[in-house]
Formats: C-alpha cells, sequence, structure tokens
C-alpha cells in the first residue's frame, strides 16, 4: 500500500493511508498570520475544507504561522487535535472553539491513528519545538517542520536511516537581520555545513524544500530580503553533496504516492487552489536599499481616533508600566542608563517621537536627550496591530538602531542583542498566544452576530 503526502502551505500537509487522513500543521488562509501571503500563490475552497473529515491533526508549535484558529474553525469539531505545547492555554481556546478531543504531545510518545504511527521528535528549542517522526506501510518520513536538529538527538534520527523522505526547512530566514538592516552582516552564499552533515546521515531518498512558502505585500522589500536560499540554489547544493538523495518540490495541493521502492504523481488537492506560476522563486537581492520607515508607512490606512488614542496611551502610559514589570535579561544594554527613542509613523510619514531613559528594569519618560544611544521605529499602523490583532514581529516593518551613534555607543552596540530592544520585550515578551487570542475574540463575535443576522 502506498502513501499519500499532499502540500498543503508552508508547513502544512496531508498524508493519507487507507481510510485514514491527518494533517500537519494545516494553515488555510491566505495571507496567513496576518501579512504572509503564499508563494506561490493560492486561494482555498473552504466549502470543501468543511467538508473533510479528518483522522487527525498533529500541530508542532503554537506560533501562528502552523497553529491559527480561524484554520481550524473549518474543521470538524470531532477532529481529534494533538499539540505540541507547554503552555495550558493554547489547549484552552482550542476547545473553547468547540473542540473535544484535544491532547498534548509528548517527545517520543507515538501516537497511532490508523496505519500511522506519528512521533513527536525533540526539536532544537524543545520549549517551543518539535518535529514529526511519521511511519506507516514500512516508510519512515522525518517532519522537521520548520525547527532545526540537535546534533545530541542526531544519532537517535540516524537509527532509522535511510529515511524514505525529508521535510526539510530549506530557508535561511533573516527576520532579525531585516530589523536592522544598515547593521546586518550579509548571508552566507551556500548552505549551512549542519545540514549537508545532517542529511548526509539520515540518508534520506526524497528530499522535500519545506517551509516559509511565503511572501509580505507586493511592495515590501522584505520580499528581496527575507530569504537567502531559493529552490534552484537548494537543490543544486543538496543533489551533489548527496547524490542518493533527490530533491522533490511539492508545491501547494501537489501530491505524491510513496511506497517502498517508487514515487508517483497523485492528483492534487481540490480545495488548494492554484492562482498563476507556481514554479516560482525567491529573488534574493542582498545589496538592496531598503525605504524608510516614513516611506512604508505611507502604505497603510489611517488608524480611526479610537486606534490612534490606543497607540498614543499605549507609549505614554501602557509600555512603560509593562517593561517595569519585567525582568531585566542578563547581560542586557540597559543595565547601564540609556536614552532611548521610539518613532511612531503614521500614515502620512510624520513621527511622534517619545523619548525615555532606560535603567534596567526602571524606565521613565524624558524630553530629547542630546546623546542617544537605542532607537525604534515603526508604523503606527503596525503597533496597533501588535497590541490588538496579534500581529508578530516577522511584519511589524520595525527598525532598530537606524542611524549613526556616538563612537563609543556604536561600540557597546556591537554586542548587545537586537530582541533586547524594550518595544520588542513590552510587546512579545510576555505575549504567549496573543494571535490566537485574537483571533478567538473575532470568532466568538461572528458567532454572537451570526443569529441576528
Amino acid at each position: 500500500m502506498t502513501v499519500q503526502i499532499s502540500r498543503i502551505l508552508h508547513a502544512g500537509y496531508l498524508f493519507s493511508c487507507g481510510d485514514s487522513t491527518i494533517a500537519f500543521d494545516p494553515i488555510v488562509e491566505n495571507p496567513f498570520s496576518r501579512n504572509c501571503h503564499a508563494f506561490p500563490a493560492v486561494a482555498f475552497d473552504e466549502a470543501r475544507i468543511r467538508a473533510l473529515r479528518l483522522s487527525a491533526v498533529f500541530i508542532s508549535h503554537f506560533h501562528d504561522d502552523h497553529c491559527s484558529l480561524e484554520s481550524l474553525d473549518l474543521l470538524e469539531r470531532s477532529t481529534p487535535i494533538y499539540i505540541y505545547c507547554l503552555f495550558d492555554e493554547l489547549f484552552a481556546m482550542v476547545r473553547e472553539l468547540g473542540f473535544v478531543n484535544v491532547q498534548a504531545l509528548a517527545i517520543d510518545v507515538p501516537v497511532q491513528v490508523g496505519p500511522f504511527a506519528v512521533t513527536p521528535r525533540r526539536a532544537l528549542d524543545a520549549d517551543v519545538d518539535s518535529m514529526f517522526h511519521i511511519a506507516a506501510e514500512g516508510l519512515n518520513i522525518l517532519n522537521v517542520v520548520d525547527s532545526w536538529i540537535d546534533p545530541e538527538d542526531l544519532p537517535a534520527l540516524v537509527r532509522h536511516a535511510p529515511w524514505d523522505m525529508v521535510l526539510w526547512p530549506f530557508q535561511t530566514m533573516r527576520e532579525i537581520d531585516v530589523l536592522a538592516p544598515s547593521r546586518a552582516t550579509p548571508a552566507p552564499p551556500t548552505l549551512p555545513d549542519d545540514w549537508l552533515e545532517h542529511l548526509a546521515l539520515l540518508a534520506p531518498r526524497y528530499i522535500v524544500p519545506s517551509s516559509c512558502q511565503f511572501v509580505q505585500e507586493a511592495w515590501s522589500w522584505y520580499n528581496h530580503a527575507f530569504f537567502p536560499i531559493t529552490y534552484r540554489q537548494f537543490q543544486q547544493e543538496i543533489e551533489a553533496a548527496l547524490p542518493q538523495s533527490s530533491v522533490l518540490r511539492l508545491n501547494p495541493s501537489v501530491s505524491v504516492l510513496l511506497d517502498r521502492t517508487s514515487l508517483r504523481p497523485a492528483a492534487p488537492l481540490e480545495w488548494v487552489v492554484p492562482i498563476g506560476a507556481q514554479d516560482v522563486d525567491y529573488d534574493y537581492q542582498p545589496a538592496r536599499t531598503p525605504p524608510s520607515t516614513a516611506a512604508i508607512a505611507r502604505h497603510f490606512a489611517p488608524l480611526s481616533a479610537a486606534q490612534a488614542s490606543t497607540v498614543a496611551a499605549y507609549c505614554q502610559a501602557g509600555l512603560p508600566a509593562t517593561y517595569r514589570a519585567m525582568e531585566l535579561p542578563e547581560d542586557s544594554f540597559f543595565e547601564q542608563p540609556r536614552h532611548w527613542r521610539l518613532s511612531v509613523y503614521d500614515h502620512l510619514g510624520a513621527a511622534t517621537h517619545y523619548h525615555y531613559l532606560v535603567h534596567g528594569d526602571a524606565i521613565t519618560a524624558t524630553a530629547a536627550a542630546t546623546e542617544l544611544a537605542w532607537s525604534t521605529e515603526i508604523p503606527a499602523a503596525k503597533l496597533y496591530a501588535g497590541l490588538a490583532l496579534g500581529e508578530s514581529l516577522t511584519s511589524m516593518y520595525l527598525r532598530i538602531n537606524d542611524g549613526a551613534f556616538t563612537p563609543a555607543i556604536e561600540a557597546e552596540q556591537r554586542t548587545a542583542d537586537l530582541v533586547d530592544d524594550p518595544l520588542i520585550r513590552c510587546l512579545f515578551d510576555d505575549a504567549f498566544g496573543a494571535y490566537q487570542a485574537a483571533q478567538l475574540r473575532r470568532l466568538k463575535e461572528r458567532d454572537q452576530r451570526a443569529p441576528a443576522q
């Protein structure tokens, strides 16, 4: 018997064998995570998705591009949902959405669904991620999702070599580098050495370049800055280094039938609808000059008076209160007194500047400083989205330290961690499940309005 493997989007896959069909990290929205647009472009037939009767859904971790309540909302509520997550809040939200069988996954503990044995494997960041070992019909498939393999765990995976297929996250995403483009180091021109070493030991028959199938808005400079590795480069380097392996590109909707001796095309998923050219590739342009935050902010619609008031109140009172309630990381740049400027740009590109003196866990609003030590810029629309809609850092167009400082400050900043930025910490340090919580509010409001319509 064969196993059918179908690509949904990003890290989403559908596996079918016999009468059993299971999904991994099913995201059926475009855009997803508010501002990640499918690449290549696809649409989703919601009526067909609602008609699906999946045997189980497996979710590798809580990030919003893997666990979306608006995607899960399309599924039958009796569908078993298995999630790897250390936070009880996520399980409570999925149950509040109406799912009656929501279970936690444990590392190295298999879950049997028909012919499938799905075993979560420990990822490099075990507090967040998991990988999946899928066994069925004598086949072993490793879904690395968008995590990485801890070298200490590699021997346990090598014991199953040669793997029949590995779904490998083929992008070195530069989501931190784009926060400070004037200070970012160039991306390495070749694949990381440990990828080749790990894959050589796993010895897979087939390697699928997986995850990160998205772009931002059509005007966004991120579309040429996020992803330095193309499909073409990945295939060339992998097949040159691992001649026993074949690279298999699976675009959204594409399906294959895998058995122990062959791989054959299968009918595509009917509910994933390709739009336009599908064999597109990323266009990485490292020399491209990023636009100013003012120019970026002009692409967004103006905030309402109430929304603008929310942003202003946060900058004046909410942010300082949040910062004081947090614990300063070890070796923080802000262990010493630092003058910080937060600049919020409206839809016309005009900035409102907020000045603070930050020292350890203390923060105080001040007048403009003569010697600035840290700067943060953000469009007002994106700050509001982060506060009210759960938008993630990936698409907020935050810009950090985009200017010159005194030589002494420049020297100290070289060892500073960008995510030590006070705005990043206030928005995200203690914000587990903000995206899903915002989704749940919207879905409940929709359901409350439905009887009246």
